[in-house]
């Protein structure tokens, strides 16, 4: 929409600290809760539950059990942000 995408993530376990140097992330918890790590403090979600993460923002995802997201973000919007590494996902996956 827009040039933005809906991605159905499924989360669990730690993610990797990263930013968005351009772009605010939203997260939508469909099932199960989640926090993100934040460098001020955490964020605890559940399902049904929604945050924005602005743009610039570090930030570090964390879910102790299997938990499902939307992610709301513009098209090409790497996951991992600039820090890269082994959880950097592919863009533009469409599963059939």
């Amino acid at each position: 929409m827009n040039d933005y995408q809906f991605k159905l993530a499924k989360f669990k376990g730690e993610f990797v600290w990263h930013d968005h140097k351009d772009t605010d992330e939203v997260f939508l918890v469909v099932q199960g809760s989640m926090s993100i790590y934040l460098e001020d403090g955490i964020v605890d979600l559940q399902e049904g539950e929604m945050f924005v993460v602005p743009k610039e923002a570090r930030h570090k995802p964390f879910a102790k059990e299997e938990c499902h997201v939307l992610l709301v973000e513009p098209r090409g919007v790497v996951n991992t942000g600039s820090s890269g590494g082994k959880l950097t996902a592919e863009n533009d996956v469409w599963i059939d």
